[in-house]
């Protein structure tokens, strides 16, 4: 990329960031300090607020860049990311959304421990949504070294590896500072500019096919290579069984992990009742419905404009697709309409970033302190705040994610994703289910139910070819490969159910009616909720 792009992109970066740590000093001066104010903003967002918050905490790097790219390189298949993200959502407004906020206070371990054994139940809890939580923050970094390398013309290693050690560094300043009352209005702030900026992009796409679709999708077709077989299913998942149950796998996964990913379920937390929870919702599907239908757009319109094999030759994921697109619809290398349009967009994808880390990194810290820490703590030891550890579980997390997205540089940021919502849905939907609507349900069986959906799904990830065995693997050089399939979500979800039932059709502990039927009732009419 030239110096104009590179200086433009960078001021814009740094604009984005002033205001987001302007937002978080001037959110620290002015709160109070509970643990109600920095897990949940006080609960006093709005439904349109927190919807735009949970649109801009779900609309990822994964979203704007790795959908897009995949798109952009394997046509019909890359779709299934923007079907499955937007079909989850109508799972977590018919089932989770309202049940979650009557039920909690400020995480996933305090619906389940509603009617448990508390200290077991939220062990188990913490432990899934801090996994789940570091595979979705790797995603995040992976894409923001992808950004960084092509700004920088892809030449500095050293550059990429900075990026991803200044964004983990961010995020923890945010978090640990502004809690989520900032974390909220960053994401909206950052759902505002990536709506605005894929609105204009996807405009730009059709006028120059002069709106016609058609024209647009057989060009796509024609640039890609592959013919009308771009347009059809089966182009990255329809070699083999193999690679058809891998498209099974991923739909199964993306469609059921939303409702167990915990930053998305800590959201609910901060509004004031529960139908101010589900008009949340309701808000929020607009938003991220109208996203990812102009995401299919991109992604045709980067096959069509740029071709497949320059979209690989610059990154070999995809990530960088959009950006690529956003040069191309702006008059191309060297005009002042490309260097603009591709710097607002990368800073754009750039606060995505941002945005999104602060979200998770503040749900999986939220975890640590209020699952973990509350439940491990000996009662004559020295008591330290909820807070103080969450604020310091924030750096520990940050440290770990940066670690694993130097690690993961290389791989498709939506693919990432799809992992972590395998993994989630595997041990905290199950959980989440049984606990809302079983009544026989057991501690023992939401033990088991973590556990029994988190291992497995975490342990067939080490052993496929997503680690080892492949040119495309974390560790192309060695192969342990056992798990034939990328995504472990066909296999790990029915064990997280399987073991959720059999944990409590074995146990020995009576299940307390008495503590099911109150959870029920405050479940459904919001009577005794925070």
């Amino acid at each position: 990329m030239t110096g104009d792009h590179q200086t433009l992109a960078l001021v814009l970066f740094s604009v984005f960031i002033a205001v987001t740590l302007g937002i978080t000093t001037w959110v620290s001066r002015n709160r109070r300090g509970s643990a109600e104010e920095f897990y949940a903003g006080g609960r006093l967002f709005s439904p349109l607020e927190n919807g735009f918050a949970i649109a801009g905490d779900y609309m990822s790097a994964a979203s704007f860049l790795g959908i897009s790219g995949l798109i952009a390189l394997y046509g019909y298949d890359g779709m299934l990311y923007s079907v499955g993200f937007l079909v989850a959502w109508l799972v977590v407004l018919l089932l989770v959304a309202e049940l979650v906020r009557n039920c909690g206070r400020f995480t996933l371990a305090d619906v389940v421990a509603a009617r448990m054994a508390e200290r077991p139940v939220r062990i188990a809890a913490g432990t899934s949504s801090v996994t789940v939580s570091v595979l979705y923050l790797v995603a995040q970094m992976v894409g923001a070294g992808s950004l960084v390398a092509l700004l920088l013309g892809g030449t500095s290693e050293a550059a990429r590896s900075w990026t991803v050690i200044g964004v983990g560094a961010l995020m923890v300043i945010y978090v640990s500072l502004g809690g989520m009352r900032a974390t909220t209005w960053i994401q909206i702030v950052k759902a505002v500019l990536l709506m605005a900026g894929t609105i204009t992009l996807t405009v730009l796409v059709l006028l120059r096919f002069h709106g016609d679709v058609n024209s647009l999708l057989a060009t796509a077709a024609e640039r890609s290579g592959h013919g009308v077989d771009f347009l059809a299913p089966g182009l990255r998942y329809g070699g083999d069984w193999t690679a058809r149950l891998d498209f099974i796998s991923l739909g199964i996964a993306l469609v059921l992990g939303t409702a167990g990913l915990p930053h998305i379920l800590s959201r609910f937390y901060t509004v004031p009742t529960a139908r101010a929870a589900r008009r949340s919702v309701v808000w929020s599907i607009g938003l991220i419905g109208g996203f990812y239908l102009m995401t299919i757009v991109l992604g045709f319109g980067a096959a069509a404009l740029i071709g497949p094999d320059e979209v690989r030759a610059s990154n070999a994921s995809g990530n960088t697709a959009v950006p690529l697109l956003a040069l191309d619809l702006g008059g191309g290398a060297g005009s002042t309409g490309g260097t603009v349009l591709f710097a607002i967009v990368a800073a754009v994808a750039f606060a995505t970033i941002l945005a999104v880390v602060a979200g998770i990194t503040l749900a999986s810290s939220a975890s640590v302190a209020h699952d973990l820490y509350a439940s491990l703590r000996r009662r004559h030891a020295k008591q330290y705040s909820e807070v103080t550890v969450a604020r310091v579980a924030a750096a520990v997390i940050g440290a770990a994610a940066i670690g694993l997205g130097l690690l993961a540089r290389d791989l498709n940021v939506a693919f990432l994703v799809g992992l972590a919502f395998a993994v989630a849905a595997s041990a905290n939907l199950p959980v989440l289910l049984y606990s809302l609507f079983w009544r026989k349900f057991t501690t023992r069986g939401a033990v088991w139910s973590v556990y029994g959906g988190l291992i497995p799904a975490v342990l067939l990830v080490v052993v496929s070819p997503v680690v080892s065995g492949t040119p495309e693997a974390l560790f192309p050089g060695v192969d342990f490969r056992l798990f034939p399939l990328q995504n472990p979500g066909v296999v790990s979800i029915p064990l997280g159910f399987l073991a959720g039932w059999l944990g409590t059709v074995t146990s020995s502990e009576p299940p307390d009616e008495a503590r099911h039927a109150e959870t029920e009732v405050r479940a459904l009419t919001g009577a005794g909720a925070v």
